[in-house]
């Protein structure tokens, strides 16, 4: 039975389900000294949520505060909009700005996973929405169990199937993203989900209520029992190890819907009528009227009678805590209200005025006549615990780093190293992944200049111009869990190296960190660690982090996760007829590579191979870095290369293989020092680059000047072979078929 304040005030001892909604019981009694009297039973359902972890970043604020101390200044100029927005904004120049987020819905999407992965699109489409942005593309980052477990067989093919069906719809091209596979995953995939969008600088939004009088509009899909306390509560507890539970707290999106709300919200800002807007995600209203009201100038009124209901039977703590999919809410001036209310019935999107801005400091709800909430918006939007987790070094680290890829026996044969060459290349975490990103649409809208496979996507954003952005996700969680700090820093480097080999220039990062639980001292070690790896790299390359999103007690029973700290990195390109592609072009020209190689094979795929895990990553110099970009960006301009393939996982042999693979071409190589090492290492800073004879030695000459170490190593063959001069031959054809198989064959779709 709902309670009303007076009834809360009048009965302080009833007892009240807070360990249910996911609160301690430090955070219940802290709640009643902060009310002075005990919560309503719809302030304690608003409390719960906008409490979570997954809401309130409890566990990781203070830990966070480390990339707000980074200047807000990309190499192209401040940050129009950064940490603390629903998204960075980054001006490109022209008056052009782009904003773009990656967020997590890793729990909702092992429960259910169409949904789980739709809603999880959908949500972040709309957070790129909110900014006044017209999204243009979306990235899926995207980790599962091991490809033969039975339950990868259950979760791929569904998540694939919601990305691919919530962003097709939209008309969003999907540019890129990972497909990653380890036992760690098993039972807590990882879907983080990636929105860049467009819109001139006069063009961004805020998400403030101000102006004493104005009016709150909800506006988009109708509140349903779908979602209740889903992404909120969901991603702040560890998983069972007994399957999949909690089914009904995952959402069910309407990317239909969604695309409708798009169109509308868009004529909204152009006609003007918008003051601030904000969407509804993780924790819905409870979320967007404390947010709102706590960023703006005033106090805000709600009244839940009003709230658009698609089950008549929804409680007020059920409405408040709904995450349906596809709404919004904006602070309207009365006098603009009759157009915004036109512009949404013109597009079939159903509007209600659900409150006011008032003056003061507090966030009033009723329901029926009803006052069941009375806060201040600051204590359930921002005031939340903040802890300071116990933090411990590891106590099984330096036994692992000890072990080193050393011990492991290396191929001493030709035929050794080609045998395990196609294994590595056609192992599951290096095998194509066309089955996946044959589902997703990449060129609808057609602005898209680069797409998978490439190393990076790309859009144009101005086509009279030709000025585009790149984007690239990267990380590598086995050398994050040899060292957290090197680990974030290589996923960081791969990320800039990925953008800046296209042409374009790095200027700024987004990240989404995912970790086990924040209650487990050395996985907050790792986290810490991977933190401060992040800051002091951002720091040497000069990107800036816009912002992103914290992802905890990704763990199952006892097995937590490898600590995957992705990076989404944009780059800017003046002009994306410039473009550099990835793979080997024509006949006769040149191969290259740019960088230099160590022994380092410690978490490589090679080791991986050997079922090896252990030793220490491989280093990361990021002046060698920037100077590598540089290098990029006049080759770009000059237009000297004919291809450009970073070196990653799998090392030289590898990125050979599917530079070949690119056009079917082959290629003739000698492999400089010892040939193992030059195959299968996996130190950073190093791409494959291909150019016309013609423009060797200008390649070579603008190497120099960059300082950036360049190697000859063989010819572009129009053979069908791969041939390692005086080692061995592969036939491309042959490798390629084995290779485009490995995911659908183990799906049992070949």
């Amino acid at each position: 039975m709902v309670d009303s304040v007076r009834e809360a005030e009048q009965t302080p001892d009833v007892v009240q389900p807070w360990g249910e909604l996911g609160l301690k019981e430090d955070e219940y009694q802290r709640i009643r000294e902060i009310l002075g009297r005990r919560p309503t039973s719809c302030e304690l359902a608003m409390y719960s949520v906008m409490w979570s972890e997954h809401c309130s970043y409890k566990s990781s604020k203070l830990h966070l505060k480390r990339f707000s101390a980074l200047e807000p200044m990309t190499p192209r100029g401040p940050l129009l909009a950064g940490i603390g927005e629903q998204a960075g904004v980054v001006d490109v120049g022209d008056g052009w700005a782009v904003t773009f987020k990656i967020e997590s819905h890793n729990h909702p999407s092992y429960v259910e996973p169409y949904q789980g992965a739709a809603t999880g699109v959908g949500g972040i489409v709309r957070d790129i929405l909110a900014m006044g942005a017209r999204p243009v593309a979306v990235m899926d980052p995207l980790r599962f169990g091991p490809l033969d477990a039975p339950d990868t067989a259950r979760v791929l093919p569904g998540v694939v199937a919601g990305i691919g069906g919530y962003g097709n719809c939209l008309g969003l091209p999907t540019l890129g993203g990972e497909v990653v596979f380890d036992q760690s995953y098993l039972g807590n995939p990882l879907v983080n989900a990636l929105c860049v969008g467009v819109m001139r600088h006069e063009d961004v939004m805020s998400a403030s209520a101000r102006g004493i009088g104005n009016k709150v509009v909800l506006y988009g899909a109708a509140t349903g029992g779908d979602g209740i306390g889903g992404a909120s509560i969901l991603a702040s507890e560890t998983f069972t190890s007994g399957g999949p539970t909690k089914r009904p707290s995952v959402q069910v999106g309407d990317p239909f819907m969604e695309k409708l709300l798009i169109e509308c919200t868009l004529e909204l800002f152009q006609a003007g009528v918008i003051q601030a807007i904000q969407d509804l995600g993780a924790a819905g209203l409870s979320c967007c009227t404390s947010e709102l009201a706590s960023a703006g100038s005033g106090g805000m009124h709600v009244s839940l009678d009003v709230v658009p209901l698609r089950d008549s039977s929804l409680a007020p703590e059920e409405i408040l805590m709904s995450e349906s999919q596809e709404r919004m809410m904006a602070v309207v001036r009365p006098q603009d209200v009759d157009r915004f209310m036109e512009i949404c019935a013109k597009w079939e999107v159903l509007a209600t005025v659900v409150g006011e801005v008032i003056d003061g400091d507090r966030l009033l709800i009723d329901w029926k006549g009803t006052r069941v909430v009375d806060v201040d918006p600051k204590t359930v939007a921002h005031d939340c615990p903040v802890y300071d987790r116990p933090v411990s070094r590891p106590t099984w680290i330096d036994k692992v780093r000890a072990d080193r890829a050393d011990r492991l026996t290396r191929p001493a044969t030709p035929a050794e190293l080609s045998a395990d060459l196609v294994a590595v290349i056609t192992s599951p975490n290096l095998a194509d992944v066309g089955w996946v990103t044959g589902q997703y649409d990449h060129w609808v809208r057609g602005n898209s200049a680069l797409s998978q496979p490439e190393d990076a996507g790309m859009l144009r954003v101005d086509e009279a111009t030709g000025l585009g952005v790149a984007l690239s996700t990267d990380c590598n969680a086995r050398f994050t869990y040899l060292d957290p700090y090197l680990g974030a820093q290589i996923g960081l480097a791969e990320a800039y190296r990925n953008v800046a080999i296209t042409g374009a220039e790095p200027v700024a990062i987004t990240d989404c960190l995912n970790f086990g639980s924040p209650e487990d001292p050395e996985i907050m070690w790792q986290f810490v660690e991977a933190i401060k790896g992040l800051v002091d790299g951002c720091q040497a390359l000069g990107t800036p982090v816009t912002g992103g999103n914290v992802s905890f007690y990704n763990k199952t029973g006892d097995t937590a996760i490898l600590p995957t700290p992705t990076v989404g990195m944009l780059g800017v390109i003046d002009n994306v007829a410039d473009r550099i592609r990835s793979g080997f072009a024509h006949d006769g020209d040149a191969i290259y590579l740019i960088g230099d190689t160590a022994d380092e094979l410690d978490g490589s795929a090679w080791a991986q191979l050997r079922g090896h895990l252990g030793g220490t990553p491989p280093t990361v110099d990021f002046a060698a870095h920037r100077r590598l970009a540089d290098f990029f960006q006049t080759a770009s301009k000059t237009r000297v290369l004919a291809s450009a393939h970073d070196l990653s996982d799998g090392g030289l042999g590898v990125a050979l293989l599917e530079s070949c693979f690119r056009n079917g071409l082959g290629a003739e190589v000698v492999l400089p020092g010892d040939p193992f090492v030059t195959l299968f290492s996996e130190s950073t800073g190093r791409v494959l680059v291909s150019c016309a004879e013609a423009d060797a030695q200008a390649v070579v000459a603008l190497a120099g000047q960059c300082q950036c170490p360049i190697t000859w190593l063989g010819s572009v063959r129009d053979s069908g072979h791969l041939n390692l001069t005086g080692l061995f031959s592969l036939n491309i054809q042959a490798v390629r078929t084995a290779w485009r198989t490995t995911i659908p064959a183990a799906l049992g779709l070949v």
